[in-house]
């Protein structure tokens, strides 16, 4: 834990509304994080993210653009959920508690918390917010619609993101460079935005017709396989 938390647990609170309102919440917690913490740089990551959907919910890209905008708000909202369930010791998913148990941990890179904190949210928490968006929407999530090929359009812009996080953000946690032989690579190089969001809304439409006592039980299954990845991604580095 970090002393600033309590005000990181302050800055989630109030669930954001809009996509400023998203942004505006990360660019608090990016403000807050010291270059030690590697919730910074998932959240630096993610907030790139954001800014680069916002930009095409404004400039036209989508043919549903609130459905997006609607996508964005509540996928934050699940973000800012799990962030105050770890800092105030509420029962948290594994996958982010693993995250956040390892923050402070120098031999771990930059870009293996960016990644991991990627991989909990997109393997853990979209399937959450997709089926959220369709029913405040009165949309179904199901393949084909006007909704998933928005949805599946983002897709090259994250990768870019990512790639480009791959570069800038491969140094230990303290800004240090790595050995010259390092199988960092080999951690990092299976996991993919592309396949993790198709498999996030095949998880919706699961979810969408599951009963409530049955939904659990899938939610736990895929903490369980996400938990598994991002214990890989944050295996220390030598």
């Amino acid at each position: 834990m970090f002393p600033y938390d309590s005000a990181i647990l302050a800055a989630v609170q109030n669930p954001p509304q809009t996509i400023a309102d998203v942004i505006q919440g990360l660019q608090t917690i990016d403000g807050l994080c010291v270059n030690e913490d590697g919730l910074k740089w998932f959240n630096g990551l993610y907030l790139a993210v954001t800014q680069a959907i916002e930009n095409c919910v404004n400039g036209g890209a989508f043919k549903d653009p609130a459905w997006l905008a609607q996508l964005d708000v509540q996928f934050a909202r699940v973000y800012f959920s799990m962030v105050s369930s770890v800092l105030t010791g509420a029962p948290c998913p594994g996958c982010w508690d693993i995250l956040f148990s390892l923050r402070d941990h120098a031999q771990i890179t930059r870009i293996q918390f960016a990644l991991a904190g990627m991989n909990a949210h997109i393997n853990h928490d979209l399937c959450l917010a997709i089926e959220a968006t369709c029913r405040s929407t009165n949309t179904v999530p199901q393949h084909g619609t006007v909704q998933y090929d928005d949805y599946t359009s983002v897709n090259p812009v994250l990768a870019g993101l990512i790639d480009q996080a791959k570069q800038t953000l491969d140094v230990r946690l303290l800004g240090d460079p790595l050995p010259a032989v390092s199988r960092l690579e080999d951690q990092i190089a299976a996991w993919d935005v592309s396949a993790a969001r198709e498999t996030a809304w095949k998880n919706a439409e699961h979810l969408w017709y599951l009963p409530a006592l049955l939904a659990g039980g899938l939610m736990d299954t895929i903490d369980g396989f996400t938990t598994v990845i991002s214990k890989a991604l944050l295996v220390p580095v030598p």
